[in-house]
C-alpha cells in the first residue's frame, strides 16, 4: 500500500490513526527496512503477521518478481522473525504448483512442474523459504483467481476475468439480450471472490493446531470459462453464448 492512498483507506475503513497505524518498509531492504524504533514498538506485540505484499503482473522481468516475490518474502520472514510475532502467515498462490497436470493438494509442494515462467518459479520459491527458513509458527494460503465481492461486486483492481467485460459490453450494444452467440465450453476456471479469501484467512488464522499447513482458497465446484461468461452476461443483460 502507498502512504498517500492512506487517508482515502481511513474514509473507507470508518477508522483512524488509533487503530490503522502505517509502518513504513520497503520489500528490497533487509528487514523491509523498518527503522530500529518501529522494531522495537512492534516487539512481542504483533500476534498475527500476514504477508501479502508481491507482483503477480506475468509480464514483469524476472529480475522485479524475483526481487519482490522472492527476496521481498525472505526479507519479510526476518522482520517478523525479529519482532518475535506469534504468527507468520503467507498469501501464496495456486500458481506454486507450476503448470501441474491433475490433482494438486493442499500437501503437495515439491511436486510443482514446470515452473519456467518466473511468476509461477517466484511464487513457488516464495513458498519454499517460509517453509525452511521461517522460525516462527506459519501458515500457507492458496487462494485461486481473485475477483470482487460476492454481495456488491466491488474490486479494485482490473485483470483476469474482468478483460472479457469490455467484449461483453460490445456484445450487449449491438445484439438484444435474447439473441443466443456462439462461444466455446472451455477448461475449467477457478474463481474466489476477495470477501471469502479475507474471511476464509481471519477464520483459519485463529483455529488452533493448523501451524505448519497449507490451506486452498479456492471453488471446490469451477465453472468452465464458457459458464462463467454467461454468468457475467446474465448480469450485463447482454447475449449468452
Amino acid at each position: 500500500m502507498e502512504l498517500p492512498r492512506l487517508a482515502e483507506l481511513y474514509e473507507y475503513w470508518g477508522s483512524d490513526e488509533t487503530r490503522v497505524i502505517p509502518i513504513v518498509g520497503d520489500l528490497t531492504q533487509p528487514e523491509l527496512g523498518v527503522s530500529k524504533a518501529d522494531i522495537h514498538k512492534l516487539k512481542g506485540k504483533i500476534e498475527h503477521f500476514f504477508h501479502l505484499a508481491a507482483i503477480y503482473d506475468l509480464k514483469a522481468s524476472a529480475e522485479d518478481q524475483q526481487r519482490a516475490n522472492v527476496d521481498g518474502t525472505r526479507n519479510t520472514v526476518r522482520l517478523a522473525e525479529e519482532i518475535d510475532a506469534w504468527h507468520f502467515h503467507l498469501v501464496s498462490s495456486i500458481a506454486a504448483a507450476g503448470l501441474f497436470e491433475g490433482l494438486f493438494r493442499e500437501d503437495m509442494f515439491d511436486e510443482a512442474e514446470n515452473l519456467d515462467n518466473p511468476y509461477f518459479r517466484t511464487k513457488h520459491d516464495s513458498e519454499g523459504i517460509v517453509r525452511r527458513e521461517c522460525k516462527i509458527p506459519w501458515r500457507i494460503f492458496r487462494p485461486a483467481i481473485v475477483v470482487g465481492d460476492s454481495r456488491t461486486g466491488e474490486m479494485d483492481k482490473i485483470d483476469g476475468p474482468y478483460y472479457f467485460f469490455k467484449l461483453i459490453q460490445k456484445m450487449r450494444r449491438m445484439f438484444p439480450s435474447w439473441m443466443p452467440a456462439i462461444g466455446i465450453e472451455g477448461g475449467r476456471i477457478n474463481v474466489v471472490p476477495v470477501d471469502f479469501v479475507v474471511a476464509a484467512m481471519d477464520y483459519i488464522a485463529h483455529l488452533e493446531n493448523q501451524d505448519g499447513q497449507c490451506f486452498h482458497l479456492t471453488d471446490p465446484t469451477p465453472m468452465r470459462v464458457g459458464d462463467l461468461l454467461n454468468t457475467f452476461a446474465r448480469a450485463a443483460h447482454a447475449p449468452e453464448w
